[in-house]
């Protein structure tokens, strides 16, 4: 086939994607700010400085795709005059939004913690009022990795949380979930409606940033089939094409869901090697029209996010096992600036390769000798 898919962005993920693109002789092409971006070395980008650039980024392609649900929907509007993306407009615009998406997961009775709109200091009172405390107050667009957010645990540090966030003036309260762990579950859907989806992810986190997933989630059997309905709910009544991403807290009342992401996704990264089809390819796929691959796992995986600072590359490679991904990005704190997937053969061997790893990365991440697999 040879078709050409772009991409809006051109981080690590369109990265991947278009890696990913390759064997099948798809080419890829981004739209991008940084022409020295991660993906520049997998096809054209076009500036999203450029006085023509979304046009010229528009003629590129026969069919586009987005690994960053930040993308402008002004640049989406323009796009599908003439062209089709994936995944679709509406599932981006409610991705960019956490009272859509929370009204969404409602509307299709996916539980969710208790929440309240916030655009004011009153109202962020009567939250609190309503929900109790602690409660977890965040933008309603923008924000990542931690970023956005403000744990209130306190009615005395209510005016802090509004002179933090407020200015955002769109804010959602939300309840404060005790939960065990973290899950994600990844799905694709292809252009016929065919679904398949890759196991629960257990994922952990290091000063708010993805550090490590464990895939298959441990303990988790009676778990797959509920996310699987509900990631499966979402993709149906979104008519979605391409991979999602459904992020899960696993509580005593079952598992709520957090967000969602219309992307590939970095607790998705084991499946390059973990996987009969990575999340990628299957992405790539969908996006072109093709039948979508087996999401079966080769081995149990661990993906440990490289964050900060490099190690060195020998060091890594040196390890039994271990798969090595850069992402040709520049140190910076809390920067994630590549990954490394272990496929270890039994328990004994992950406890040997976590001791070692800790040994190796420059930042520390905290992996536990009793994580299981």
């Amino acid at each position: 086939m040879n078709k050409t898919i772009g991409i809006f962005g051109g981080g690590q993920l369109g990265r991947m994607m278009a890696q990913a693109a390759l064997p099948l002789n798809i080419q890829c092409t981004f739209f991008e700010a940084n022409t020295d971006c991660p993906s520049a070395a997998l096809g054209q980008v076009f500036s999203t400085k450029a006085e023509n650039g979304l046009n010229e980024f528009i003629e590129s392609a026969d069919v586009f795709s987005l690994e960053f649900e930040n993308t402008p929907l002004a640049d989406v509007d323009v796009l599908t005059q003439s062209k089709a993306i994936h995944p679709p407009r509406q599932a981006l615009a409610t991705a960019q939004n956490r009272l859509l998406e929370k009204a969404l997961f409602d509307k299709l009775d996916i539980p969710v913690a208790p929440y309240r709109a916030v655009d004011s200091l009153e109202s962020l009172k009567q939250a609190v009022a309503d929900l109790g405390l602690p409660i977890v107050l965040k933008t309603a667009t923008g924000g990542y990795d931690g970023k956005g957010q403000f744990v209130l645990r306190t009615a005395d540090q209510i005016d802090q949380a509004w002179a933090e966030l407020g200015p955002a003036k769109s804010l959602i309260a939300e309840s404060f979930v005790t939960f065990s762990r973290e899950v994600s579950i990844i799905a694709v859907r292809g252009l016929d409606g065919e679904v398949k989806t890759w196991p629960l992810a257990e994922n952990h986190h290091h000063n708010g940033i993805l550090s490590h997933s464990i895939v298959p989630a441990p303990n988790s059997a009676d778990l797959q089939p509920v996310a699987q309905d509900y990631i499966t709910r979402l993709l149906n009544h979104l008519n979605y094409v391409g991979v999602l991403t459904l992020e899960l807290f696993v509580t005593d009342k079952g598992l709520y869901a957090n967000e969602m992401a219309p992307r590939v996704h970095n607790s998705g990264h084991w499946s390059i090697e973990g996987s009969v089809c990575s999340q990628f390819e299957n992405h790539v796929r969908a996006v072109a029209g093709l039948p979508l691959g087996s999401t079966e796992v080769v081995r149990p995986t661990v993906m440990i996010n490289i964050i900060g600072k490099h190690p060195k590359t020998e060091d890594v490679l040196a390890l039994n096992g271990a798969h090595l991904h850069l992402y040709n990005k520049t140190e910076r704190a809390g920067r994630k600036l590549g990954h490394i997937t272990l496929m270890p053969v039994n328990q004994s061997e992950l406890v040997l390769l976590c001791r070692q790893l800790a040994k190796i990365l420059p930042e520390p991440l905290a992996l536990s000798e009793d994580m299981n697999i």
